[in-house]
């Protein structure tokens, strides 16, 4: 599915509408360059779970922990590891264990750690305001709406 974006707002609800339709331990994937939208769409997933907390890059911490309504978000930026390698040494299989709902930006830096199963979401900057938000689900029938 590929819907389009014109504001971060908008990118926002369409990262809130996904969350609502992820089920526990659920991994999202989101790949797109610098400035692209990724950060916006987990504020969006964090409120589509019913979480309140303000959502910010975990660039320096690598995870962010979030949790409200009853869910629990971990947002993980990948920007500064060198492979999934470096993931799992920060205990990536424990993070999963937990059956919080993941949302991993810069995705491409840790692709090895993906078993499939997780929600792939492609932002692209078509212009200052434009997105194109690309989500990509392991079966079709688990699409929902954005």
């Amino acid at each position: 599915m590929i819907v389009r974006s014109s504001s971060e707002a908008e990118t926002e609800r369409i990262g809130e509408n996904l969350a609502r339709a992820l089920p526990e331990g659920s991994v999202v994937a989101l790949y797109g360059d610098l400035g692209a939208g990724k950060t916006a769409f987990v504020r969006g997933m964090a409120r589509g779970l019913g979480i309140e907390a303000r959502v910010s890059s975990p660039t320096f911490t690598i995870v962010n922990e979030y949790a409200g309504g009853g869910r629990e978000l971990l947002h993980f930026d990948m920007y500064r590891l060198g492979g999934a390698e470096e993931l799992f040494d920060i205990g990536w299989d424990d993070y999963l264990a937990r059956g919080a709902v993941c949302a991993v930006e810069w995705s491409e830096n840790v692709e090895d750690a993906f078993d499939g199963s997780e929600v792939r979401v492609t932002l692209r900057k078509l212009s200052d305001t434009l997105r194109e938000i690309e989500i990509a689900f392991d079966s079709e029938e688990d699409s929902g709406e954005c």
